[in-house]
Protein backbone atom coordinates (compact mmCIF):
# COMPACT_ATOMS: atom_id res chain seq x y z
CA UNK A 1 0.00 0.00 0.00
CA UNK A 2 2.87 2.36 0.71
CA UNK A 3 4.42 1.53 -2.65
CA UNK A 4 1.28 2.51 -4.54
CA UNK A 5 1.03 5.76 -2.56
CA UNK A 6 4.68 6.51 -3.30
CA UNK A 7 4.17 5.83 -7.03
CA UNK A 8 1.08 8.01 -7.09
CA UNK A 9 2.97 10.89 -5.46
CA UNK A 10 5.78 10.49 -7.99
CA UNK A 11 3.19 10.70 -10.76
CA UNK A 12 1.65 13.86 -9.30
CA UNK A 13 5.05 15.50 -8.87
CA UNK A 14 6.03 14.46 -12.39
CA UNK A 15 2.85 15.97 -13.79
CA UNK A 16 3.25 19.24 -11.87
CA UNK A 17 6.97 19.73 -12.40
CA UNK A 18 7.12 18.82 -16.11
CA UNK A 19 4.61 21.22 -17.59
CA UNK A 20 6.79 21.93 -20.63
CA UNK A 21 7.26 18.36 -21.85
CA UNK A 22 4.05 16.64 -22.89
CA UNK A 23 5.66 13.20 -23.17
CA UNK A 24 6.70 13.31 -19.52
CA UNK A 25 3.19 14.44 -18.59
CA UNK A 26 1.74 11.37 -20.33
CA UNK A 27 4.25 9.14 -18.54
CA UNK A 28 3.30 10.73 -15.19
CA UNK A 29 -0.39 10.02 -15.86
CA UNK A 30 0.50 6.42 -16.68
CA UNK A 31 2.42 6.09 -13.40
CA UNK A 32 -0.60 7.39 -11.49
CA UNK A 33 -2.94 4.91 -13.22
CA UNK A 34 -0.58 2.02 -12.54
CA UNK A 35 -0.33 3.04 -8.88
CA UNK A 36 -4.11 2.90 -8.59
CA UNK A 37 -4.09 -0.48 -10.32
CA UNK A 38 -1.51 -1.77 -7.86
CA UNK A 39 -3.64 -0.58 -4.95
CA UNK A 40 -6.73 -2.30 -6.41
CA UNK A 41 -4.76 -5.53 -6.82
CA UNK A 42 -3.43 -5.41 -3.27
CA UNK A 43 -6.93 -4.81 -1.92
CA UNK A 44 -8.30 -7.59 -4.10
CA UNK A 45 -5.79 -10.09 -2.79
CA UNK A 46 -6.41 -8.97 0.79
CA UNK A 47 -10.16 -9.43 0.56
CA UNK A 48 -9.91 -12.56 -1.66
CA UNK A 49 -12.08 -10.97 -4.34
CA UNK A 50 -11.86 -11.65 -8.08
CA UNK A 51 -13.76 -8.51 -9.08
CA UNK A 52 -10.80 -6.33 -8.13
CA UNK A 53 -8.48 -8.36 -10.34
CA UNK A 54 -10.89 -8.01 -13.26
CA UNK A 55 -11.19 -4.31 -12.59
CA UNK A 56 -7.39 -3.94 -12.61
CA UNK A 57 -7.22 -5.50 -16.07
CA UNK A 58 -9.86 -2.98 -17.15
CA UNK A 59 -7.79 -0.10 -15.72
CA UNK A 60 -4.66 -1.31 -17.54
CA UNK A 61 -6.51 -1.50 -20.86
CA UNK A 62 -7.91 2.01 -20.36
CA UNK A 63 -4.40 3.29 -19.54
CA UNK A 64 -3.06 1.74 -22.73
CA UNK A 65 -5.81 3.32 -24.80
CA UNK A 66 -5.17 6.67 -23.13
CA UNK A 67 -1.51 6.61 -24.01
CA UNK A 68 -2.26 5.63 -27.63
CA UNK A 69 -4.70 8.53 -27.97
CA UNK A 70 -2.27 10.92 -26.27
CA UNK A 71 0.61 9.93 -28.52
CA UNK A 72 -1.54 10.21 -31.65
CA UNK A 73 -2.54 13.73 -30.60
CA UNK A 74 1.15 14.43 -30.05
CA UNK A 75 2.02 13.25 -33.57
CA UNK A 76 -0.73 15.44 -35.04
CA UNK A 77 0.54 18.40 -33.00
CA UNK A 78 4.07 17.78 -34.25
CA UNK A 79 2.89 17.71 -37.87
CA UNK A 80 1.14 21.05 -37.46
CA UNK A 81 3.78 22.94 -35.48
CA UNK A 82 7.06 21.16 -36.23
CA UNK A 83 7.97 20.75 -32.54
CA UNK A 84 6.38 19.20 -29.48
CA UNK A 85 7.13 21.95 -26.99
CA UNK A 86 3.97 23.18 -25.31
CA UNK A 87 5.25 26.69 -24.61
CA UNK A 88 6.83 28.24 -27.67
Amino acid sequence: MNLSLFLFLIGILGFILNRKNIILMIIAIEIMLLAVTLLVLISSFSFDDNVGQTFSIYIISIAGAESVIGLSILVAFYRLRGNISIRT
